[in-house]
């Protein structure tokens, strides 16, 4: 099973964000998915900023996918997206069904994002035939959802899981970063950037609850399903996919990487106040199964 790295979803600075990848570009990782998914509006990187970051990571040997927007809202980002599919050069993650409409028209290969709600087998055999070669499991489904759909029947597509990172929950069209600043969306001054893990938000009992970034909500806590690598592989899952969150990312992938020579339980569940697991096992996000690797 091959490791990918899912798309920055915060607003990080062009400097540090450049920092960032230079720094994949030198750890085994498989895969890298490029591109901003979450708000237009954060223009720190540019097309051609994307464009640069993926010719130096394919150049070191990385598969490098660009990733749409999860919710297209203008024609402008209408037109940025047609020119995402028509790059010609990189393979593309469909966020939206725009997404999927367009590369449709254009007969261009995606990978069906987290965001198209694809919840059963049938959904998936129809996006296979328009172009679909590998989907991203909705991240709120269960390992048993996830056997059943792949012991269906033969199918030619991959599959994703997210494995270790904050679970993004929903988009909407309003910005709760701004709001949260009193700030209206079209004139946030792109305030999401002095949040580079989004917000964090408690209950009333100062319990970690839901953290905020732009449109998007994601859980307080990261998903770790690292124990659970082999039970994906002996089911077919093809990538096991880290979530951006910052440079401590650089040495869980290369400890993951070298799984079959250390103890997979020395690296997983770190900081279990701060983890979570319960999606994979059919329970409320939230919940923390025990620290039990499974192999079957």
């Amino acid at each position: 099973m091959n490791l990918s790295l899912g798309p920055l979803t915060y607003c990080w600075n062009k400097q540090a964000t450049f920092a960032y990848y230079e720094a994949i570009a030198d750890t085994p990782i498989d895969t890298v998915y490029l591109g901003e998914v979450i708000c237009s509006r954060r223009r720190e990187l540019k097309y051609k900023d994307y464009l640069e970051l993926a010719r130096l990571l394919s150049n070191t040997g990385k598969r490098v996918i660009l990733s749409t927007l999860t919710l297209i809202e203008s024609a402008s980002e209408l037109v940025e997206l047609k020119r995402i599919i028509d790059n010609a050069e990189f393979a593309i993650e469909a966020n939206d069904m725009a997404a999927v409409n367009l590369a449709l028209e254009a007969v261009v290969p995606f990978v069906a994002g987290p965001n198209l709600n694809l919840y059963n087998r049938a959904s998936l055999d129809i996006m296979q035939k328009v172009g679909m070669t590998r989907f991203v499991m909705p991240y709120e489904l269960s390992k048993q959802w996830l056997q059943q759909v792949l012991a269906e029947k033969s199918h030619e597509f991959e599959t994703e899981v997210l494995g270790y990172g904050y679970i993004p929950l929903a988009h909407s069209a309003r910005c709760f970063t701004a709001k949260h600043h009193q700030k209206p969306k079209l004139d946030c001054q792109i305030i999401c950037q002095q949040y580079p893990k989004g917000i964090l938000t408690q209950t009333q009992e100062s319990q970690p609850l839901l953290r905020l970034n732009g449109i998007q909500t994601q859980s307080a806590a990261k998903v770790n399903l690292i124990n659970q690598m082999a039970a994906m592989s002996a089911m077919g899952v093809n990538y096991f996919r880290i979530s951006p969150s910052g440079f401590d990312d650089i040495t869980l992938i290369k400890q993951i990487s070298n799984r079959d020579e250390i103890d997979l339980t020395s690296i997983n569940l770190v900081c279990p106040s701060k983890e979570c697991n319960g999606y994979w096992y059919g329970e409320p996000g939230m919940h923390l199964q025990d620290n039990v690797t499974d192999t079957h």
